[in-house]
């Protein structure tokens, strides 16, 4: 529950930055945002269903990574650390036009994640 909110807080914090999209609708995909499948071969498939609907979903998945990438737990070995690293890259590439305060805010936390490298 707590990082369904943490997404959520990110998305007001975009809204603050610059409040050029629905407030609203994005904060409603936050809060529903982990009901959808998140296996690891499914994430291109995402990603370009993402791309093809209103900016706000693709804001919602800058803000779900950006509060996953957190110190990765103890017991992640380090294939699975780069692994994940490797999924954070490819979705701000994917991902780059949807805002521009999120987008930073993730390739910042990109750049703390690889220290556990």
């Amino acid at each position: 529950m707590l990082h369904i909110s943490n997404v959520a807080m990110e998305i007001q914090m975009a809204y603050h930055a610059d409040s050029n999209f629905d407030i609203d609708f994005a904060v409603q995909v936050a809060l529903l945002h982990d009901t959808l499948s998140t296996k690891k071969e499914k994430m291109m498939d995402s990603l370009n269903r993402i791309n093809e609907l209103d900016k706000e979903v693709g804001m919602v998945k800058l803000a779900d990574r950006i509060t996953n990438l957190q110190p990765p737990p103890g017991h992640w070995g380090e294939d699975k650390v780069s692994n994940y690293l490797n999924e954070a890259r490819m979705l701000d590439k994917m991902l780059e036009d949807k805002n521009e305060y999120l987008n930073a805010r993730l390739k910042s936390k990109i750049l703390e994640y690889e220290q556990h490298l």
